[in-house]
């Protein structure tokens, strides 16, 4: 019988990425005369508060309303133009080494890399590409005549992960008792619950305590490196610049699983 094929699933913020890739972008919207200079400080105090402390339930839903309705009424091509000039200068020096070094040894042992974040299609997507990732389970947000309305269609966060790493694996036939997954928040537990080995990276008080109660290996990752110096870059497309979105709202975000064809099983 030949064996069903494994996955390793990544969280993106603090987990692949050095920081929060949604409040990453703040001073770029603002530059492109998106968002104030108030609302700059606040994501920066956000994003403060999140490398030091990480973030429960109800600062995750805080965000989550204040950067969904921030973004109510911004021009998708707008923002795509933004992103499309800032993409690699903002990421590119954000990506933990140890991460990278993961992603490449779990493609050499035959397994697919899956990004799970609780970010943004627009921002998960292109990040994806340029790791060479497989799949993304990514945030949508609803588009109404070009534009943002600010609301949700779904939101990967917490279970919703969990729900939606089943899903893919019943569409793609991942084994998930041999599969991995790997995250910072224990905000995650049911997407790490959902494999045979999981993995806390960098991970906050919470976590730690019950990574150390079930047995799962703690990882610190504390290096990131310049990601061009460890993976080709594709051309810059239009595509890639969707990225702006998905940056914003990825503090609450909503997600559809989407591979590189978009959606599950497609």
């Amino acid at each position: 019988m030949a064996l069903r094929p494994t996955a390793a699933f990544f969280d993106l913020d603090k987990t692949i990425i050095a920081k929060s890739s949604t409040l990453a972008f703040s001073k770029p919207f603002q530059a492109g005369g998106l968002i104030s200079r108030r609302a700059v400080l606040r994501s920066t105090y956000a994003q403060f508060m999140y490398l030091v402390g990480g973030a429960d339930h109800d600062q995750m839903e805080k965000m989550r309303q204040f950067m969904s309705q921030l973004c109510a009424g911004w021009d998708v091509a707008t923002v795509r133009e933004i992103v499309a000039d800032t993409l690699h200068n903002i990421v590119d020096p954000l990506v933990y080494d140890e991460a990278v070094s993961l992603i490449e040894e779990h493609h050499l042992a035959g397994r697919d890399v899956v990004i799970v974040s609780t970010s943004g299609t627009e921002v998960v997507e292109p990040i994806g590409a340029m790791l060479g990732a497989d799949h993304v389970i990514a945030t949508q947000l609803e588009v109404v005549d070009g534009k943002y309305t600010g609301e949700i269609e779904y939101y990967a966060y917490a279970e919703e992960k969990a729900k939606a790493i089943r899903a893919l694996a019943e569409a793609r036939g991942y084994d998930l008792d041999n599969s991995f997954a790997y995250s910072d928040s224990v905000t995650d537990v049911p997407m790490l619950e959902a494999v045979g080995h999981a993995h806390a990276v960098n991970p906050d008080r919470d976590l730690r305590k019950i990574a150390v109660a079930r047995g799962w290996p703690v990882l610190v990752f504390v290096k990131p490196v310049a990601l061009r110096s460890r993976v080709p870059f594709p051309p810059a497309v239009p595509t890639l610049a969707a990225l702006a979105v998905g940056g914003v709202v990825a503090v609450g975000g909503v997600l559809w699983a989407s591979s590189r064809k978009r959606r599950l099983g497609a």
